[in-house]
C-alpha cells in the first residue's frame, strides 16, 4: 500500500534571467515500511524533491503542476497551517548537516521535549518518558542522563541519532532522510543506516532516501528511482536494478563505485547541467557513450522495460 504518490511534479525557480524549470513530471510514491531511494549527482533535483513534499522551499521556487498525494490529500493544496500538523508529526526530516541541525544553546533534552509537546500534546513526565524511549529506540546509552546533554557534547553520529529521535517521538509515518551520512565517516555511516532499518522494520515507518551513494542503496533500499537533471531515468526495485542496469547514467553511476579488486574508478565525463543550460532532448547526451542523433532531438518517454522497471532512454525500442 502506498503511503505517499508523487505525481508528475513540476517545478522551477524564478532567476535574474527568467523562470527556469528545475523538475520535469517527476512521479515516485512510497510504500509503507518500505525504502524508496532517490539517487543521483548533486544538483539533479533530489533534495528540491523532497523538500517540496513538506512545502519547505526557497521563496524563489514555483510549483507549476502535479499533485503530492498522502492519505488521499494533495499536500500542494494544503493552507501552510494545515500543513504544519502534518511536519514533524506525520512526516519527518532528517536533513543533511547533523552539526548544524540542533540549536547549540539548549540541551537535547529541551529540544525533544519541545518537539513531543507540539506534536503529541504531552507534557511533563509523560513528555519525558517519551523523550527516553526515543533516545533509547535509537541506541543513545544513559538515555536519561542524555537528556541533559548539549549538542556539543555529542558526537556527529550521535548528533544525527538524536534528530532521528525527534521523528521517532512523534509517530511519523514517513522519514524523509536527505544524505543521513553524508558528514560522518564510513563507520558510523553504516551504524546510522542499519539503525534507519531496524526502525523500519519494527514501526513499519517509510523511508525517502534521498543519496548520491548508490552503496547505500543495494545494502538498504527496496525500490530505486535514478535521477538527471531534474528527470527520473530509470525506477525499478533495488535487486531488479542492480541486475538489469538499463539507463546510461545508471550504468555510469554503477561503474564509479569502488570496487574490492582495488581496479581504477570509472569517471564520468562532464558535468550535470544548471538549470540555466537549456540542453535539447536527453539531457544526459552530452555525457553519454552511447548517444544516437535522435538523443538531442527527442525527450526519450519513461517506458516499462521489464515488470516495474522504467527507464528512460531511446534504446529502449
Amino acid at each position: 500500500m502506498d503511503v505517499l504518490k508523487i505525481k508528475n511534479l513540476n517545478l522551477g525557480f524564478q532567476t535574474e534571467a527568467g523562470f527556469k524549470q528545475a523538475l520535469y513530471d517527476v512521479s515516485l510514491s512510497l510504500e509503507k515500511g518500505k525504502t524508496h531511494a532517490l539517487v543521483g549527482e548533486s544538483g539533479c533535483g533530489k533534495t528540491i524533491t523532497a523538500m517540496s513534499i513538506l512545502n519547505l522551499l526557497p521563496k524563489t521556487a514555483k510549483i507549476t503542476g502535479g499533485e503530492i498525494i498522502f492519505h488521499d490529500q494533495d499536500l500542494l493544496k494544503l493552507k501552510n497551517q494545515n500543513l504544519e500538523q502534518i511536519r514533524g508529526s506525520k512526516i519527518a526530516l532528517i536533513p543533511q548537516d547533523p552539526m548544524t541541525s540542533l540549536n547549540p544553546l539548549y540541551t537535547i533534552g529541551n529540544q525533544l521535549l519541545e518537539v513531543i509537546e507540539k506534536h503529541q500534546g504531552l507534557s511533563g513526565k509523560e513528555a519525558e518518558k517519551k523523550a527516553i524511549e526515543a533516545l533509547e529506540m535509537v541506541q543513545i546509552p544513559s538515555a536519561k542522563d542524555r537528556l541533559h546533554s548539549y549538542p556539543h557534547e555529542f558526537s556527529g553520529g550521535m548528533k544525527q541519532r538524536a534528530i532521528i529521535a525527534m521523528a521517532l517521538a512523534c509517530n511519523a509515518e514517513i522519514i524523509i532522510a536527505d544524505e543521513p551520512t553524508t558528514a560522518l565517516d564510513v563507520t558510523i555511516q553504516a551504524q546510522i543506516m542499519d539503525l534507519l532499518n531496524n526502525i523500519k522494520e519494527k514501526t513499519g515507518t517509510s523511508i525517502l532516501l534521498i543519496t548520491h551513494d548508490l552503496a547505500l542503496v543495494g545494502d538498504t533500499a527496496d525500490e530505486i528511482s535514478v535521477m538527471y537533471s531534474g528527470r527520473i531515468v530509470e525506477h525499478a526495485p533495488v535487486k531488479e536494478f542492480f541486475e538489469n542496469t538499463n539507463h546510461p547514467y545508471s550504468k555510469a553511476l554503477i561503474k564509479s563505485l569502488p570496487t574490492q579488486k582495488g581496479e581504477k574508478l570509472a569517471m564520468i565525463k562532464g558535468q550535470p547541467p544548471s538549470i540555466q543550460q537549456i540542453i535539447p532532448g536527453c539531457k544526459f547526451h552530452p555525457r553519454c557513450e552511447f548517444a544516437m542523433p535522435v538523443c538531442p532531438k527527442v525527450v526519450p518517454e519513461l517506458k516499462e522495460i521489464y515488470p516495474n522497471h522504467f527507464s528512460a532512454c531511446h534504446l529502449n525500442k
